[in-house]
């Protein structure tokens, strides 16, 4: 006979406090789609409205016409697949090595590596923007592809603390097999480690799709620049007021593929944080 499981007050209080925490994580997205379906006018009513009358659909029409959202996404594509394609790759690679192989000076290395996410983005902008001048990159989006694409320094920490939970012996029952070291890595080790390098790939599609200091100092074309530029420019679009519901609009549009990534990815990401739990 099955007993039912009783509800104690802790467990009720937490699960409270995450319905609250999930319900103004929502908050923001919902008023930004309120918003982008409103006249200007109605954006500053007191008090405000959540749901919109009369719905104005021109807004997302609109948005096209008065930004560079089109080119601006385009090049966000770009420099995102880029960056994960070529970064996914390397830091896989360079995690598997840090975790697996042994070779002399890794511990220093992997130290080394490590410090650099000590040193804050700001601080490396002057140094940057004069190695870039010097190639001739400014203006391209090499600066935005090329450093991510040599690998992630907190994907590579992330992947191989995880491959050190793998067990070693798989890499010497694949050597008596006659697998080589790469053989090894892209056969055996990324397939057991795809949920925590899916996780690090959404992760790092956020940061680069949603990138906007990087674009504005390194890139002045308006034919180069991102979604997000492409997005702050709308500001400007008015000498005086701002449309708000179509900057939502356009906000709205560009959060979509980050929005169904994750929602394709989600499995793989609660995978990847319970399984980390665990070997923590």
């Amino acid at each position: 006979m099955k007993t039912k499981r009783e509800t104690s007050p802790g467990r009720v209080i937490v699960f409270l406090l995450l319905v609250f925490g999930a319900f103004t994580m929502v908050i923001p997205f919902v008023w930004m789609l309120a918003t982008s379906l409103k006249e200007a006018k109605l954006v500053y009513e007191i008090p405000p409205r959540w749901i919109p009358d009369p719905v104005d659909w021109h807004n997302y029409v609109e948005v096209w016409t008065k930004s560079n959202l089109v080119t601006g996404i385009k090049n966000s594509v770009i420099v995102s697949a880029g960056v994960l394609f070529f970064g996914t790759i390397s830091s896989t690679m360079a995690a598997f090595s840090f975790a697996k192989l042994n070779f002399p000076g890794k511990k220093l290395c992997f130290m080394a590596l490590l410090s650099t996410m000590m040193i804050p983005f700001v601080v490396l902008l002057v140094p940057q923007y004069i190695l870039y001048t010097r190639v001739h990159w400014i203006n391209t989006l090499l600066p935005l592809i090329v450093p991510g694409a040599l690998g992630n320094a907190s994907m590579i920490f992330f992947l191989r603390q995880y491959m050190q939970g793998l067990p070693t012996g798989l890499i010497e029952a694949a050597r008596i097999d006659g697998c080589g070291y790469f053989k090894i890595y892209w056969r055996i080790f990324m397939p057991l480690a795809k949920p925590a390098a899916v996780s690090n790939i959404i992760m790092i599609f956020m940061a680069t799709w949603n990138d906007y200091l990087g674009p504005v100092i390194f890139v002045n074309d308006a034919k180069k620049q991102t979604v997000q530029v492409a997005i702050a420019m709308l500001n400007s679009y008015h000498e005086t007021q701002t449309d708000i519901p179509v900057i939502m609009a356009a906000a709205l549009i560009a959060l979509l593929p980050v929005l169904i990534l994750f929602i394709v990815c989600q499995k793989y990401f609660v995978e990847s944080m319970a399984l980390s739990g665990i070997k923590g």
